[in-house]
């Protein structure tokens, strides 16, 4: 597909890699001399310099026989007229970037009227997927699929489990009251692992499950990893994703102490966060977290512009006891770094950003009805969880799983037909409306047919 992404900043950069390592055709528009420049000696895609408001450059990127325009600039106005000026000169798709709370209520007006097709607001989403972590205090990632009704979640084995030392096929012979979920991926020495019958978890492996919320929650308390109860919360930093996360963490009843560093934003949350106790102060104080009674939280989570002060201020919280923290952290490389020093739970607004468009992108290049609904990653980008819908006569529908050929490397994790969530067998089949769960190391599948075929 021929697409072109207006802004070459840091999630600009991230999103054009990944579709050109898709085999896309990306052109990219930005302001700025020097990261044009820089653009064009890094990436395999066409960079030009100037506004991509402006029609003379949006025709000189190709704006009419476009596939999609993305926008990612740093002003939510901004987007908003490129998509609106991208869409009247012939671009099919558009999707903006909005993150300004302002914007949340009358969001879907200003995308029909502005022509966005797809508005993405990482930090809202992101806040969603910590939300959810929460629940878990060992999980260092939880997706939910199928409108929520599955979840994919990882642990770290040990050796107190339970299922550790022995095959997969084992395990629910030898523990027949254990509830069943789906071990679909392994992490073990920094690769992704698609495991068999005869796979052996060990002790360290970071283990990817996938089952419905009532069973994957009675998995965990039967290995003894229960859900948590958290009651109160501390957050460093006051931007828009902790601005988000709050109101979340409010609507659960669970307490909200937020440390913002600037006065005016403090006093700003402050109105905008009626019943969360906003400090204004700096969270990599120690003195201030320990007088703001860091010891005595059920969850620290530093969500500053920072990595380095997210990651220091996170090791202080759990060389605290603190017994939930959660670093936010822009850096790929620096993932495997927070987790050699015990920060197992990180998460990425970009990433979070990334997944949302990739998706976009593969259902509108996808040329079958069974295209992916959702998408997320696994094992840093090495493997991914996708949900197709069954649509369409498909040749591989309503035939047993053991009579057909699935890719190598992929595996049908979970089926989901009306309110029911099967964890798949070989006498299982795929009928017409089921949302299907795959979990692949092979990445850029964009239907269901690419997966599955008939023998």
């Amino acid at each position: 597909m021929r697409i072109i992404i207006v802004g070459a900043g840091k999630m600009g950069f991230a999103v054009a890699d990944s579709l050109i390592r898709e085999g896309h055709n990306v052109v990219m528009i930005d302001n700025n001399e020097s990261i044009v420049e820089r653009g064009e000696n890094m990436m395999d895609a066409l960079f030009i310099r100037g506004n991509g408001v402006r029609v003379d450059v949006l025709k000189e990127a190709g704006v009419e026989d476009t596939d999609i325009v993305i926008a990612t600039t740093a002003g939510d106005e901004m987007n908003m007229l490129v998509c609106l000026t991208a869409k009247k000169l012939g671009a099919q798709y558009t999707i903006a970037r909005i993150r300004d709370p302002e914007y949340l209520e009358s969001l879907s007006f200003l995308q029909k009227e502005m022509f966005m097709d797809y508005v993405i607001n990482p930090e809202r989403s992101t806040a969603r997927e910590v939300s959810r972590m929460l629940r878990f205090p060992f999980a260092s990632s939880v997706e939910t699929f199928a409108r929520g009704r599955v979840e994919v979640m990882d642990f770290k084995a040990a050796e107190g489990d339970g299922i550790t030392g022995m095959a997969l096929r084992d395990v629910y012979k030898n523990k027949k009251n254990l509830p069943q979920v789906l071990f679909c991926a392994v992490e073990r020495d920094g690769e992704a692992i698609i495991p068999k019958g005869d796979f052996v978890i060990e002790a360290g492996d970071r283990v990817h499950v996938a089952g419905d919320v009532n069973t994957i929650t009675a998995f965990f308390r039967a290995i003894g990893k229960g859900v948590s109860s958290i009651r109160s919360v501390m957050i460093m930093g006051g931007g828009r994703l902790s601005f988000y996360l709050a109101q979340m963490l409010q609507n659960m009843h669970i307490k909200v102490n937020m440390i913002e560093i600037q006065p005016e934003k403090a006093r700003m949350l402050s109105e905008m966060l009626p019943g969360a106790n906003i400090i204004q102060g700096d969270a990599t104080d120690q003195e201030l977290l320990e007088s703001e009674g860091l010891i005595d939280m059920d969850a620290f989570i530093t969500l500053s512009n920072r990595d380095e002060e997210n990651l220091m201020t996170g090791l202080y919280a759990v060389h605290r006891g603190v017994k939930r923290v959660i670093v936010k952290s822009s850096r790929e490389n620096y993932t495997s770094i927070m987790k050699n020093m015990g920060l197992d739970s990180i998460v990425s607004a970009l990433n979070v950003a990334v997944n949302n468009i990739l998706r976009t992108v593969r259902t509108r290049s996808s040329r079958s009805s069974a295209a992916v609904v959702r998408m997320y990653r696994l094992v840093g980008g090495k493997a991914e969880a996708l949900e197709f819908l069954a649509d369409g006569d498909m040749s591989f529908m309503h035939t047993p799983l053991k009579e057909l050929d699935i890719e190598k490397d992929c595996l049908i994790a979970v089926i989901v037909r009306g309110n029911k969530v099967l964890v798949p067998f070989g006498n299982d089949t795929i009928e017409q409306g089921d949302s299907v769960i795959i979990i692949s190391k092979r990445l850029g599948i964009t239907s269901l047919d690419e997966v599955i075929h008939t023998r």
